[in-house]
């Protein structure tokens, strides 16, 4: 099968003697709910697909010919603990669930055909609390069906990009279903403020969804919605509360892979350059749309798979540098997003761009938690913590990084949070000011 993987494999230096893989770290700590309503938690998952997500009737045949015991790929962390490798009976809703209902959750990678509204359907209601109270991905005598009644979550609507271009997404079999970006926003974000979300005209891969909030409507924090279909009397989740006029951009991103592949133009489909060509194309339209936004008063975060490990640090055993234009193409990232003393950029590719812009961001794990070492993507088919990437990241201007508004980041690295996925989703915290 011929399908786009992200990132591509590419040549490791063995492990030396003295150079350990990093322990498979235990599932993380249950997210605590916000005290603070001022708090807007954000997550980022590139989920590798929608299918599993799904509800089991919905599943191609040939998983149910599939065992529901541990898969026997990864089954073993590095310290000899079993690991079950959870291909099924996965759940957004379970998911939001477990993390304590965050108001934004982005999507990457989560190949839906863009004239596919059935399963569109399916996902808005796979979010959202069932007329039975369970969760509608769980089958009937499921050990988790019981942890679905009595439902008392809030309700999520959801918004998709999807991939329009006939020459560079064609999908396995023409079918189009590849890349596309999902945005699940709690239903009270869009009362307590001006919301609108959109796409960038550049963009026909469904890599781009921008989330534009304008707080102007403050609320409390309040119950669930009068038209759930279950309301609740007893759950309360906090609305984000902030100075009239604050406006925040939230981009959703999956960027491009690059590779040697062909880049065609997506109206004539005649050639353009490589997949790398495309990829530095991105950054310099990125670039300048946020310095745009920023000019118009927009505090921005950008979010998502950037398929990038700006330093040495970010990648396990050791950094992606061969063929030399993935060199490039980290620093031209860099100097346009993280300012030229981020990413040690001379040392990993050169000058990067040429023509002197740049919107200068801030790297938020690496703000906040200094040289740690944690990853996002953990391809399948190896030991876990064997051979991994930090390349989903989130990346907020600097100006909110000076206010003290970003408060919290997690990379979410284990082996039940991936899912069925080869990423792990990532969260930030970000206070507003009141």
């Amino acid at each position: 099968m011929n399908r786009p993987i992200s990132p591509p494999p590419t040549k490791r230096r063995k492990l030396s003697p003295n150079q350990e893989s990093p322990e498979a770290q235990p599932p993380c700590s249950t997210p605590t709910p916000n005290p603070d309503d001022s708090i807007l938690r954000v997550y980022s998952w590139n989920i590798n697909g929608i299918t599993p997500f799904l509800p089991a009737s919905q599943k191609p045949i040939t998983s149910f010919f599939t065992t529901k015991t541990a898969s026997p790929i990864s089954n073993k962390n590095t310290s000899g603990t079993v690991v079950k490798d959870s291909l099924h009976h996965v759940s957004l809703r379970e998911f939001l669930r477990r993390h304590k209902w965050p108001q934004i959750l982005c999507l990457q990678e989560v190949k839906i055909a863009h004239s596919d509204i059935k399963t569109q359907n399916l996902v808005r209601a796979a979010v959202n609390p069932s007329r039975r109270g369970k969760s509608p991905t769980l089958e009937a005598g499921d050990p988790e069906e019981e942890e679905g009644e009595g439902d008392e979550g809030p309700r999520y609507t959801v918004h998709f990009t999807l991939p329009t271009d006939k020459h560079n997404a064609r999908g396995p079999g023409g079918t189009g279903k590849v890349y596309g970006v999902c945005g699940i926003l709690r239903h009270d974000i869009s009362q307590s403020s001006t919301l609108r979300v959109r796409d960038v005209d550049w963009d026909h891969e469904g890599r781009i969804s921008i989330i534009e909030i304008c707080l102007s409507n403050l609320r409390k924090p309040h119950h669930n919605d009068d038209d759930s279909p279950q309301k609740s009397s007893t759950t309360t989740v906090p609305t984000p509360t902030a100075r009239k006029g604050e406006k925040l951009a939230i981009w959703n991103i999956y960027a491009v892979n690059g590779t040697s592949n062909i880049w065609r133009d997506p109206k004539t489909g005649q050639v353009k350059g490589t997949r790398h060509d495309k990829k530095l194309d991105m950054h310099k339209r990125m670039m300048r749309e946020c310095r745009a936004m920023s000019a118009s008063g927009y505090r921005i975060l950008i979010i998502g798979d950037l398929n990038i490990a700006p330093q040495r640090i970010d990648g396990f055993p050791n950094l992606r540098m061969y063929p030399m234009q993935h060199c490039i193409n980290r620093a031209d990232f860099n100097k346009r997003f993280l300012g030229k003393g981020d990413g040690e950029v001379g040392e990993d590719g050169g000058e990067g761009r040429e023509d002197g812009e740049g919107w200068e961001g801030v790297d938020i794990w690496r703000h906040l938690h200094g040289q740690e070492r944690k990853y996002t993507y953990h391809p399948r088919g190896v030991e876990w913590g064997s051979n991994c990437d930090r390349v989903d990241l989130a990346i907020a201007s600097r100006s909110m990084v000076e206010n003290g508004e970003v408060v919290g980041a997690e990379i979410w690295d284990s082996e039940v949070e991936r899912g069925p996925s080869d990423h792990v989703p990532i969260s930030v915290d970000i206070r507003f000011r009141t």
